[in-house]
Formats: structure tokens, sequence, C-alpha cells
């Protein structure tokens, strides 16, 4: 309980700075969840770049999003991005009917009891993480605006060429 709430802080601190954080990074929270692909864990992405994106089927948002995420995966996938978009619905039907109307490219993950998301503290929907090679959140982002994606898109490019 004590780890959680330390964490929980660590990443409310986080969220308050603008999309950048301070040299000593916080460590990304682990976690293993299924999806389509199977059983996946957060650690099984090490020496990778990842972008960590929260959704839900009702998240209109989220529906923009997802295109987006499509070409940055495809773009940037033999560069080491890894796109691994969590889905917090609690009814798993709702998301795959989702994911029918706009496929994802790239591996997808079910949360429904949100134990996840709360891990990472999130404020709102989409809310995404940008987790470094070594496994360090570098970056938090809350919503999906086409006119942040150019930023976005730089600090990912920036991770990867690091």
């Amino acid at each position: 309980m004590l780890r959680s709430a330390a964490i929980a802080l660590s990443l409310a601190a986080i969220l308050l700075l603008p999309a950048q954080l301070p040299a000593a990074s916080v460590p990304a929270p682990d976690f293993t969840l299924s999806g389509p692909q199977g059983v996946l864990g957060l650690q099984e992405y090490r020496g990778r770049v990842v972008y960590l994106d929260f959704w839900a089927s009702w998240c209109t948002p989220c529906r923009k999003s997802f295109p987006w995420m499509n070409a940055l995966q495809e773009r940037y996938a033999d560069d080491g991005l890894v796109v691994l978009a969590v889905n917090l619905d609690e009814d798993t039907a709702a998301a795959r009917r989702f994911l029918n109307k706009y496929p994802a490219n790239f591996t997808v993950a079910f949360d429904p009891q949100g134990n996840v998301a709360e891990r990472y503290a999130l404020k709102g929907m989409p809310a995404s993480y940008l987790i470094d090679r070594q496994g360090n959140l570098v970056m938090s982002h809350t919503g999906f605006r086409t006119a942040d994606t150019d930023r976005l898109e730089a600090r990912i490019r920036a991770q990867l060429e690091q």
C-alpha cells in the first residue's frame, strides 16, 4: 500500500509538469495484462521506447487518436517504438466493438478493473505516457488534439534517437 501511494505521488508530480520531466525520471509502473494478442507485460518492451495510451470505447478523442497511433507504429516500429494501448472499459465486448470500427495496428491490452490506470494516476481520457528504453517515464499527456501531434511526435523521435 505504501509503495502504491509513493508511486501515485510521484506520478501526480509528473502530471503537474509540462510535457517534460526532470533528468532523474520515475520508473514506469510495471504491469501484466491480457489483450487480443495474448498476455503481455510492460517489462517485455524494455530496450524499446513505449508510447502507452489509455483509452475507452466511449471516449470521442480516443477515436481520433487511433489513426495517428497507427501511423506512429508504422513509421517508427523499425526504430524501436511500441505503441501500447490499454483499454479501460469494464465490458471488453464494448472495446472489441470499438476495435472493429477503429482498427488498431498496434498492441492492445484490457484493464477492465482499472488497476493499471490507477497506478498511473490518470487525470483524463485519453491519457498517454512516453517510456524510455530503460523503463522510465519521460512524458505524460492528457487528451488528444491534432494540434498536439507534432510536439508529441518530436518527443517520441527524440527518445528514439537516444
